[in-house]
């Protein structure tokens, strides 16, 4: 019977080629031929038939529902299923659903996104309207710029925050790691780090951060610089594939203004997050671990974010990157920690300990290192630098040896030296966010020991006196 109505001689030409469309339609080799179907449902992930030949890895898809269209990545590719993370959780998935490939996912950032805070997709969650949309799209998943097409890292720049400045000095272009443990302090001295004067755009991506802190950072840390800066927001309770875009989207929009010439700061809180993200996705596609949990496309990707950060070709700008470490369990060694201090330029470590004694921030100025701090010191500063290092070890080794009473003053001058200088040193050091930035870290410094070596040579004149 449906043959005979759809037989084009029994009705008109019209409805006849109607029929053949709807009939086309409802075949699936059509849909594959154009799409894909959702085949199975977990959680997680679920897989398209038809997409296999249409799709590369990395590749976003677009799922069309009762509910509307939403996207996924391609997390694998077989002959016939394609892996598929949703970016929206609770996204309603049903069987034999349309899938579309839409390609790399892409943005077009333009200045006006300045003083905005998008999430990770490039909508605006600020409610200040619409973002315009600019010239070009780029990819949130381009390659670092050619090796030798970079230009050379050469401008120093002062932080403003003294132990930053004296121990680890940043350069232009320089890709820095802030490494500690939960409720150590790494956040507070990123908002510290955030108020540097020397760049003309700032980028923050805020990834897996509490939802009641993303305001505190923009309205209260940044406060007038956000006019000059673009928040990306992922926070917590969102899904890993959107946690695991943002800092793609924040270097994509980093890049926008490194290539028209503009010197970018790029913070990141925090890589472990991301990493941790990759692995939820990484997981739920089948991959297995290969180092305490994490598998191996966590290390794929790290490099590839990080490398992306830097100074650009000739004629354009720099992103300076600034990420923080989450060490988990306080283990420096731990996987995450240890690739990535390898890929940066330089880690800052704050120390537990330091934090507990009340010194803030709690710098660890032995084990912080700037691989170009030659290039932002002068000689009479790096000689300086290291003879304030040799003191504080000879007065740190010491510790245990001076509680229980077994040494006497006078026995070492190095140490006399540095039970002198390394207290005073320790108190320049402390900086709480509310103070203003310092602008020479270096003067304070010197004004702070000249004064302190005044103070001991008048109370020992005094005990002299007091004595004759």
């Amino acid at each position: 019977m449906a043959s005979e109505l759809l037989n084009k001689d029994a009705i008109s030409p019209k409805l006849g080629r109607l029929a053949e469309l709807a009939n086309r339609f409802a075949d699936p080799e059509f849909a594959i031929a154009h799409g894909g179907r959702v085949k199975t449902i977990a959680a997680g992930h679920y897989t398209v038939s038809g997409l296999s030949r249409q799709v590369r890895l990395g590749d976003f898809v677009a799922h069309r529902s009762a509910t509307g269209t939403h996207l996924g990545e391609v997390v694998r590719v077989e002959p016939e299923l394609v892996y598929v993370c949703p970016i929206e959780p609770g996204e309603p998935i049903a069987i034999h659903d349309i899938v579309i490939r839409k390609g790399a996912f892409r943005l077009a950032p333009t200045d006006s996104w300045c003083g905005r805070a998008i999430n990770a997709l490039g909508d605006p969650i600020d409610g200040k309207g619409p973002l315009e949309v600019g010239a070009a799209q780029r990819s949130i998943s381009n390659n670092a710029p050619p090796s030798m097409t970079r230009r050379r890292v050469e401008t120093g720049f002062k932080t403003g925050v003294k132990a930053v400045d004296i121990f680890s000095p940043l350069c232009l272009g320089q890709r820095l790691g802030i490494f500690a443990g939960s409720g150590v302090g790494k956040s507070t001295l990123l908002s510290m780090l955030a108020r540097a004067d020397a760049f003309d755009k700032v980028v923050i991506a805020l990834v897996g951060e509490r939802g009641r802190e993303v305001r505190e950072f923009i309205e209260d840390t940044l406060g007038a610089n956000m006019a000059k800066a673009v928040a990306v927001v992922a926070t917590s309770d969102e899904s890993p594939m959107l946690r695991k875009m943002a800092p793609l989207s924040a270097i994509t929009i980093a890049e926008h203004f490194r290539d028209k010439g503009d010197n970018v700061l790029m913070i990141v809180d925090s890589v472990t997050r991301f990493a941790h993200a990759i692995r939820e996705v990484a997981t739920a596609s089948g991959e297995p671990p290969v180092a305490r949990g994490y598998p191996a496309s966590v290390f794929t990707e790290l490099p590839r974010l990080l490398e992306r950060a830097g100074p650009g070709a000739e004629g354009t700008g720099t992103i300076t990157a600034i990420i923080s470490i989450l060490v988990d369990g306080d283990n420096h060694n731990d996987p995450i920690a240890d690739s990535t201090r390898g890929i940066l330029d330089g880690h800052i470590v704050l120390d537990r300990t330091l934090a507990e004694e009340g010194r803030y921030p709690p710098v660890d100025p032995l084990a912080s290192i700037s691989r170009l701090a030659r290039k932002a010191w002068t000689p009479d500063q790096e000689t300086l630098v290291s003879r304030l290092k040799s003191l504080i070890h000879r007065y740190e080794e010491t510790t245990d040896l001076r509680l229980i009473g077994g040494y006497r003053p006078g026995t070492d001058p190095e140490l006399d030296m540095a039970l002198k200088q390394v207290p005073i040193i320790y108190d320049v050091l402390k900086q709480t966010p509310g103070e203003p930035p310092c602008p020479d870290a270096f003067s304070a410094l010197a004004a702070a020991l000249k004064a302190g070596n005044a103070n001991q040579q008048g109370q020992g004149g005094m005990r002299q006196r007091g004595n004759g």
